[in-house]
């Protein structure tokens, strides 16, 4: 096939992926205009419509996801043994892209970069902070950070954060006026910041679990984020009570500036792990960064 051919090809993988003729231009480093012609230019070689377009979205028809789903793989076997052949030069290079939440971004994935980084300085890594279990392999991520009992049983998983604990903590402020919850029961009668995230489709019930017994509480209240920097501002102007990861309540506390509650109801569960796919051709960045965030403890 003529090499304009195969750039037509990839045109249309990335409109079909983004599902977006601007996002897709933009990846593509061409105008939205130029990427419109070539995607009709294909569409009349082929005699097929490929793509479905109105005013607001772009989607493949039957033959256009037929398309993807059968020469997508194909190019990123390609782009995997070009990235490999890469570490046959003298330094690492490469780009790497992750997805991830917000905790671990900032505390384990950023300090892990800060010393990895200035190593290897023809290594880029894109980090795209996520709120839901985003599907790494259709959009095109060569990993992803969630808890362990989040990855799915099909990818390889390293370990790269011990054990975490959830923390119930309120300011000195709002417990002047309110009494301490002594049992999970008891956050109805508080005012709560509720977490919403796209993963439990709908508000996160606060999980507790003491001598064998679950517990999940529904808890109320004014104020609703899906961001846990947002809810650290709140409870911290005494706002209502949060339900934070331990390591970020545990310097506020020492500081006199939150107070934790409950803290026999938040037993240790399974920390951050990066995961990828099986069949992953690893390249020398990719495996150093794995290396560099790998858990020792």
């Amino acid at each position: 096939m003529p090499r304009a051919n195969l750039n037509d090809l990839q045109a249309f993988l990335a409109v079909a992926r983004e599902r977006n003729f601007t996002r897709a231009a933009a990846k593509l480093g061409v105008s939205q205009s130029a990427l419109s012609h070539t995607m009709r230019s294909l569409e009349a070689r082929l005699g097929l419509r490929l793509l479905t377009r109105t005013t607001r979205s772009v989607a493949p028809t039957e033959v256009g996801e037929r398309l993807l789903q059968s020469i997508g793989p194909r190019f990123e076997e390609i782009e995997a043994e070009l990235d490999a052949l890469g570490a046959l030069r003298d330094k690492p290079a490469g780009n790497i892209r992750i997805t991830t939440g917000e905790h671990a971004a900032n505390e384990v994935l950023l300090p892990a970069l800060e010393r990895f980084l200035p190593r290897y300085p023809e290594i880029t890594v894109e980090v795209v902070v996520d709120y839901g279990l985003a599907d790494i392999v259709a959009q095109r991520y060569d990993a992803g950070i969630r808890l362990g009992e989040q990855v799915a049983k099909d990818m390889i998983a390293v370990r790269i954060a011990p054990d975490m604990r959830m923390a119930v903590v309120g300011s000195p402020a709002y417990f002047a006026k309110r009494k301490k919850p002594k049992v999970p029961q008891d956050l109805m009668a508080h005012s709560c910041i509720n977490i919403r995230l796209p993963t439990y489709g709908g508000l996160y019930a606060w999980e507790f679990e003491k001598d064998g017994r679950e517990l999940k509480v529904r808890v109320e209240g004014q104020l609703i984020f899906n961001n846990a920097g947002l809810r650290q501002r709140a409870v911290l102007a005494g706002l209502g009570l949060a339900y934070l990861p331990e390591n970020v309540t545990r310097p506020l506390i020492a500081e006199g500036r939150l107070v934790r509650v409950l803290a026999d109801w938040c037993p240790p569960f399974q920390g951050y792990h990066l995961y990828y796919p099986s069949r992953r051709q690893s390249s020398t960045a990719f495996s150093l960064l794995v290396d560099a965030l790998r858990c020792r403890g």
